[in-house]
């Protein structure tokens, strides 16, 4: 039989090819290859696909100490290169907290620019942006730590001890102590740093004057009496800035007067110029400034020549008359029961006993009037029948926020003895509880809000955040030890109040969402949006930390700085308040530097930096609510 022949082999070969030449094409070579594939053996294929597997696992298994290593002959080649600081070995113990990166140094200023301010609620919940970093490392999530600018890594095992053998100098411990002192160090010149700035603004535009208006490189008066520059004596002193304070002091001696006809406020008066000067004596010894205390203090005395004995809130240092608001014939409670700490100081100074008693009057009469909710005080006292006016509101901010800080400081300043002031304090404190602490939603953040007539209302000052401060002092000073806990609680609050706005810088007023079903805790009105540079934020993480030594108080205080200086600070010198914190592209400076910014804002910055606790010991010094430190007074035996 004829054969047939093989046209079937010849098709899969060259079908649609159109010739018997050779064809190079992609399809054609996995099709070859694949043949050759199935004609080996079924042990050669299983054999071939186990190395490819073991070689794969194995460059797996590689592959992180490869990368390691080149990361680390790139750190060492940058850090060669760099005048940066060099960045601290992370020690192989459990990370339990992260602290902020190092300030920039003199040649990286211009980078500090690019830093936007933290927006979610928690910042080590948000991806941190690290492309302005000097390093440029990118830190583990297993590690904790987080890359900017070169992170400063804190445990609370920095204090044990290496193992035997072990250089000491070069354990990762050591080293992370060193790099934590030198962060202390460039915080505490940061400080520095913005006070110089805004005290050039100062001399440049407003010497001898009371405010700077930094936008107009002008001045504004309030009493015409160098407001910003008594403010801001102690300060310098504090902050060590010498020539400043000679400067300073010279103008005080020189040209400093009270015999002006003029109106002044009693409280501004008092907590600014007379505790300003009593405090600044204190520190230096220089009997100048007790000179000019004793000045102020008589001229503001005629205040007090009221039937009530409650005091005018305003007085005529030149002629020695006083009288209410045009107005109104109320004076607020806060104005005349936040005084007693500088008289009574003055008193004790001077041994002149009618500075203290016309303050201590005030203080009996408020403590035995009716109209207060549990210890809460109204708002407005009248200086005619020395009655509480428009009661059934109750607050903890303005026209009332330091009656309850002055109830606590006074126990403190005269050696705890004066219980009256003690009793009152803890009945205030179980009223807040009762009446006016809430939590918000979605988060449940604490806060202390408002009673009107009857109503609660969820707004708050950023004035209440003086709160979490006092609340720590006062335990502290042996008070139960729930207070501790209330003022953590509201210290994260306020932080929050800063941190999820667009500027991270807290507005003058927000309200918290309480209704089940909101999507964000806080709101801030339109006409509640503006920053004055206030100082009571600040001031509470100084006390927190302190007492607690919990470094997120440092980071959340070095945040606050970092935008101060973002989106406050004039080129020519200055800061600038600014009337809307949730516009980063614009928020419309007001051209106006409060003197609190130079008496307090800057001066809590600076001490909670330190890590002195003998700069200003808290067990030996009291501040007044301007921020000047007055000393407790000595035991008698």
């Amino acid at each position: 039989m004829h054969q047939q022949s093989r046209q079937d082999y010849v098709s899969i070969n060259f079908a649609g090819q159109g010739s018997v030449g050779y064809n190079n094409n992609k399809q054609w070579r996995r099709q070859s290859c694949w043949r050759k594939w199935k004609q080996l053996s079924r042990l050669q294929r299983s054999l071939i696909l186990f190395i490819f597997i073991l070689l794969f696992i194995c460059g797996i298994a590689s592959y992180p100490t490869v990368t390691e290593h080149l990361r680390g002959l790139t750190d060492v080649e940058q850090d060669t290169d760099s005048n940066s600081l060099l960045r601290p070995i992370i020690p192989p113990v459990p990370i339990k907290q992260v602290r902020l990166p190092l300030p920039e140094q003199p040649s990286q200023r211009k980078l500090s620019k690019k830093r936007g301010p933290p927006i979610l609620q928690n910042r080590f919940q948000k991806k941190v942006n690290t492309s302005d970093t000097v390093g440029k490392d990118k830190a583990t999530e297993d590690e904790g730590v987080i890359s900017w600018r070169g992170a400063v890594i804190d445990t609370d095992q920095g204090t044990e001890d290496t193992k035997d053998g072990e250089n000491k100098e070069d354990s990762p411990v050591k080293q992370e102590a060193i790099s934590l002192k030198e962060s202390d160090a460039s915080w505490l010149e940061a400080v520095r740093e913005a006070f110089r700035h805004a005290w050039k603004g100062y001399k440049d535009f407003a010497w001898g004057h009371d405010e700077l208006r930094p936008i107009s490189k002008s001045y504004s008066e309030w009493f015409g009496l160098g407001l910003t520059l008594i403010d801001a004596l102690d300060t310098m002193w504090i902050l060590d800035l010498k020539e400043e304070f000679e400067e300073a002091k010279a103008w005080v001696a020189t040209e400093l007067t009270f015999n002006k006809n003029v109106d002044v406020n009693l409280f501004e008066s008092t907590i600014r110029i007379l505790g300003g000067l009593l405090s600044t004596y204190h520190l230096t010894g220089d009997t100048l400034f007790l000179d000019k205390a004793k000045d102020i203090g008589s001229r503001l005395m005629p205040a007090f020549n009221t039937p009530s004995k409650i005091p005018f809130s305003d007085v005529n240092i030149g002629k020695g008359t006083a009288h209410s608001p045009r107005w109104t014939s109320d004076s607020t409670v806060a104005e005349v029961t936040s005084i007693q700490l500088e008289f009574r100081e003055l008193s004790r100074l001077t041994q002149e006993p009618q500075y203290e008693a016309v303050v201590a009057e005030v203080m009996k009469q408020v403590h035995k009037l009716d109209g207060k909710l549990d210890g809460l005080v109204p708002m407005f006292i009248n200086t005619n029948n020395g009655q509480f006016t428009h009661q059934g509101i109750y607050t903890l901010g303005a026209r009332a926020d330091s009656y309850y800080e002055y109830l606590l400081k006074q126990w403190i300043q005269g050696g705890k003895k004066e219980n009256q002031f003690l009793e009152d304090y803890l009945q205030a404190i179980e009223g807040v509880k009762k009446n006016l602490l809430q939590k918000s939603s979605p988060n449940g953040l604490t806060f202390v809000g408002e009673i009107s007539h009857g109503q609660f209302s969820s707004k708050m000052d950023h004035l209440v955040c003086f709160l979490p401060g006092t609340l720590a002092l006062g335990a502290h000073s042996g008070l139960p030890a729930d207070h501790m806990d209330l003022a953590k609680q509201l210290m994260e609050t306020c932080y929050q109040m800063y941190v999820q706005m667009e500027t991270g810088l807290s507005p003058e007023i927000v309200h918290f969402n309480v209704h089940h079903g909101s999507t964000q805790d806080i709101d801030v009105k339109l006409a509640d949006r503006h920053n004055l540079l206030r100082p009571e934020t600040v001031e509470s993480l100084f006390y927190l930390y302190r007492f607690t030594k919990d470094h997120k108080y440092r980071d959340w205080g070095w945040q606050i700085l970092q935008n101060f200086n973002k989106y406050t600070k004039v080129s020519s010198g200055g800061y600038t308040s600014i009337n809307n914190v949730r516009d980063p592209d614009y928020p419309s400076p007001r051209d106006k530097m409060e003197s609190f910014f130079l008496g307090e804002t800057l001066k809590y910055l600076y001490l909670l930096f330190s890590d002195d606790p003998n700069l200003i010991s808290l067990d030996h010094y009291v501040f007044n609510t301007e921020a000047h430190p007055l000393p407790i007074w000595p035991s008698i035996a």
